[in-house]
């Protein structure tokens, strides 16, 4: 049954100027050994399927499932978070699937049987009656179809289940009528960041006020950025993968919340509640000394116009457009200047902006939200070496703040 074990490898390793990982308390970390199985991706064979669990435990452990972001097909992209997990004593499988040439249908097939191989494989290691589900942009959305599907057609999560779901991308396959009927003992945490430019707020904001879970087992958070004594903590799209920074942002505002999920959820401990679902207590909400605190609301309201965010929940292409407008009011506190425009586009190399010479900050994403450009002159910067694709240029004054589409060919 066991393909093959590999040697646990190196992640990026914290590194924060101003705070250390928490030594006690959820966000710690743990003291079990790590090892990791690889196994064939049935849906895709050129990337295995990845267990991440604690060797030294002995016994099937709870396990959460995660579904990466759209192009983050590699572990190294979130091996941080998957040596946390097992190094607190659950395992996480991590499935990979295609970036392109395939539907949207075929990638949440691909997450699914990867998922349900994992557990068939491997009952030795995964206890499927505790299970928790999470996922990042493209897979935070995929994540509330898959655990459906586990939850009712697997039985997955009898005795404790839950779903973590950051800045959300669309939703597929999963009916409004199987949002309302979704197993009421799931918890739930959704988490969006305040200056995410990729994934439209509206989206998380629709699922959560859409699912059938009670407002005391779920809570809706809102990350900010900070700086403090010169080092930026960015709460963007890429919040909690290794591609930038590595610190207390990713500790305090996501693995200290998951620990504390997978205690409550698993154990039943009510300290892991207050910190996890709190509904806003300062177990919950509070940051290191001098961080801005988390906001938790259980009636979102977006604060930013549809057109500051490169996927817009009112798009075509989101198969739940009906829900954006009734469930958020919105209210815009910096009116975006849409005479804003950027040529040539498609662009080959340089990026000029029509008729705009205020001070800025830009900001591009790929459209897996990767930064590959922050800084404030856009224009001197040769962008030849990026691969031909659709990328996000945000434009940030100090009375506006826009999102343009441009096509690298």
């Amino acid at each position: 049954m066991l393909c093959c074990i590999v040697a646990l490898k190196s992640f990026a390793q914290y590194n924060d100027p101003n705070y250390a990982i928490p030594i006690e308390g959820y966000g710690s970390d743990g003291s079990h050994t790590v090892d990791i199985i690889s196994i064939v991706n049935p849906n895709f064979q050129e990337q295995d399927i990845k267990i991440y669990y604690p060797a030294d435990i002995g016994s099937k452990v709870p396990t959460l499932f995660y579904s990466h972001a759209y192009g983050g097909n590699f572990p190294s992209h979130v091996s941080g978070l998957l040596s946390f997990v097992a190094r607190k004593g659950y395992a996480i499988v991590f499935v990979p699937y295609q970036t392109t040439g395939v539907s949207v249908a075929e990638r949440y097939e691909n997450l699914l049987a990867g998922f349900r191989k994992a557990a068939r494989d491997y009952p030795e290691i995964i206890d499927t009656t505790k299970v928790g589900f999470l996922g990042h942009s493209f897979g935070g959305g995929a994540s509330f179809a898959l655990a459906y599907k586990c939850f009712t057609e697997n039985n997955w999560g009898q005795d404790g289940r839950w779903i973590h779901s950051s800045a959300p991308w669309y939703s597929f396959e999963i009916t409004q009528e199987e949002l309302q009927s979704f197993p009421s003992d799931t918890k739930l945490i959704i988490e969006i960041y305040a200056d995410d430019a990729v994934n439209d707020h509206r989206m998380a904001a629709d699922i959560f006020t859409n699912i059938n879970i009670a407002a005391s087992e779920k809570d809706f958070l809102m990350v900010k950025s900070d700086t403090i004594n010169g080092y930026i903590y960015y709460a963007g799209h890429d919040v909690p993968t290794n591609y930038n920074a590595f610190d207390a942002l990713d500790y305090y505002a996501y693995y200290r919340l998951i620990d504390a999920l997978c205690d409550y959820s698993f154990n039943g401990n009510v300290a892991g509640k207050a910190v996890a679902l709190g509904n806003g207590s300062a177990d919950q909400i509070t940051m290191p000394p001098g961080m801005r605190t988390l906001i938790q609301t259980d009636a979102p309201i977006v604060y930013r116009p549809e057109n500051s965010f490169g996927f817009e929940c009112s798009a075509f292409g989101n198969p739940r457009n009906n829900y954006c407008g009734a469930v958020t009011p919105v209210y815009d506190p910096a009116p975006s200047n849409s005479n804003i425009s950027a040529y040539p586009n498609p662009f080959s190399s340089h990026i000029q902006l029509d008729h705009f010479d205020y001070p800025a900050t830009y900001v591009l994403y790929s459209t897996s939200g990767q930064i590959v450009y922050s800084g404030s002159d856009v224009s001197n910067q040769d962008f030849s070496y990026l691969t031909p694709d659709l990328y996000f240029l945000r434009v940030v004054t100090a009375h506006s703040d826009n999102m343009l589409k441009l096509v690298k060919q």
